[in-house]
């Protein structure tokens, strides 16, 4: 439920900031001279006579606070190739529905080439959280020989185990031109870095009420994979694989997990 009212604050707060963007405008003023313009406002306003002009595309290097490429989707493990779990990963049987990936950006630096091309590196934030089918708690253990784990005489209404990670996407953003409407395709993709935040395991129920525990849990520090971005003006779908295995235990070699989606913000 927190995490679904986080998100509903979060897409809400990015549709308010979608339409609050400052527009960049060149004008000509009487005098000939070119004057660079910014407001807030979807009408600008100068007190000089002033004959609008279609806006740069010319090459530009930006960089600074975002938020965007907002992600909700679903995430699915795969155990050496295969989407069945393997006896020794039988115990993280998860519920596909509700076993998720979200995630955003804060930060970016970006070079424009032209009006079709952009290249930018992010930092942000991304979540994996897998909803256990078990009655299972994944115990906090510096033993790499495998995931320890305990079962448990309760019947747990939810048993969540998640991840939490720094994400530094490299991205490649092909623009087409814009419709009538203003609005175009994207088609993004590019490597994506990752570093471990904390591992947490996240539990409900009758006899224990909301339970909350953290460590690493051998979850990965370090992860790499790729990401693809399709959309059309502020919506669109995203793709994730990641190349390393999802913990770093004996045990658990070959398990890994992709991602899929919508995002929201280009």
């Amino acid at each position: 439920m927190y995490m679904k009212s986080l998100l509903l604050t979060i897409l809400s707060l990015i549709t308010i900031s979608a339409f609050a963007q400052p527009d960049t405008s060149k004008t000509v003023s009487d005098t000939g001279r070119l004057i660079k313009t910014h407001s807030f406002h979807f009408t600008l306003k100068h007190k000089r006579d002033t004959v609008m002009e279609t806006p740069s595309k010319a090459p530009g290097f930006s960089w600074g606070i975002v938020f965007t490429r907002i992600d909700f989707g679903l995430t699915t493990l795969r155990d050496n190739n295969s989407f069945k779990l393997s006896p020794q990963n039988e115990f993280l049987r998860y519920r596909s529905w509700k076993s998720s990936n979200v995630g955003f950006d804060v930060f970016q630096m970006a070079y424009r080439f032209n009006s079709s091309f952009k290249f930018y590196v992010a930092a942000g934030f991304d979540w994996e959280l897998i909803r256990l089918r078990n009655d299972i708690t994944i115990q906090k253990t510096p033993d790499r020989s495998g995931l320890y784990y305990t079962n448990d005489a309760i019947n747990y209404n939810k048993n969540r185990f998640s991840s939490s990670y720094l994400r530094i996407p490299i991205m490649f953003d092909f623009r087409s031109k814009d419709n009538d409407n203003g609005t175009r395709w994207h088609y993004v993709l590019g490597p994506e870095l990752g570093v471990l935040l904390s591992g947490k395991v996240k539990q409900v129920s009758d006899e224990n009420g909301k339970q909350k525990m953290f460590n690493n849990y051998h979850f990965t520090r370090f992860r790499y994979g790729a990401v693809i971005r399709v959309g059309h003006g502020f919506l669109g779908v995203f793709g994730k694989y990641y190349f390393n295995d999802m913990f770093n235990t004996v045990a658990q070699k070959g398990l890994k997990n992709i991602s899929f989606g919508f995002t929201a913000g280009f």
